[in-house]
């Protein structure tokens, strides 16, 4: 995968979500680091900050990993894992809270874009990487194009959503109501034999 991350923690980030993701998810979440990194460059986001959004784009779905299915929601144990990741390193608190806003808050609507840069950039390039193009701004869009074609889909909505239902089929209160694995729980529920796509994806 010819993908640079930001700095040394980046790679280090890449390296532990490619050993535990499954292929279609650690695809999407270098594609959303692709994305988001596209944005922040355009408003000037460089050093330290630039490497934490590529930790945060690169964990925002680690939470469905059997290494972190734990008895949160998936958002929060893959936020979680992050900022253990940063602490570890050594990484200053205010960053590694930011990380821990970003992917714990990326299927939040209205709130994530709403709490500062990075969870602003993880929840944009999310909305981006299934569909909301026009979300990206101007830049060298064909350089951005040229990136993510080399990053394979593969089936990123039926195994995302799989993965999810999956836990919560074990650990109900991983998908509360309201939530976004709330929604998936319910789709699952009233079309238990279907295949594919789940409808609330």
């Amino acid at each position: 995968m010819d993908v640079t991350f930001a700095g040394a923690i980046g790679g280090l980030a890449h390296a532990y979500v490619r050993a535990i993701l499954h292929p279609a998810i650690l695809n999407h979440s270098v594609r959303v680091w692709l994305l988001a990194d596209h944005l922040g460059r355009q408003q000037g986001l460089e050093g330290e900050e630039r490497e934490a959004l590529a930790v945060a784009c690169l964990f925002h779905d680690a939470g469905t990993a059997a290494a972190h299915d734990g008895p949160q929601r998936f958002e929060v144990e893959g936020a979680d894992a992050a900022s253990t990741l940063l602490r570890d390193h050594g990484w200053p608190e205010p960053l590694v809270r930011q990380v821990w806003e970003a992917v714990a808050l990326h299927t939040s609507p209205g709130i994530a874009e709403r709490m500062g840069t990075l969870p602003r950039l993880v929840r944009l390039a999310v909305l981006a990487d299934f569909g909301r193009t026009d979300l990206i701004e101007a830049g060298d869009r064909e350089t951005l194009a040229r990136a993510l074609a080399r990053i394979p889909r593969l089936d990123i909505e039926t195994a995302l959503g799989d993965a999810v239902v999956a836990q919560a089929l074990r650990f109900p209160d991983k998908a509360p109501p309201s939530s976004w694995p709330g929604g998936l729980l319910a789709a699952h529920r009233a079309h238990p034999d279907g295949t594919g796509v789940n409808p609330a994806f």
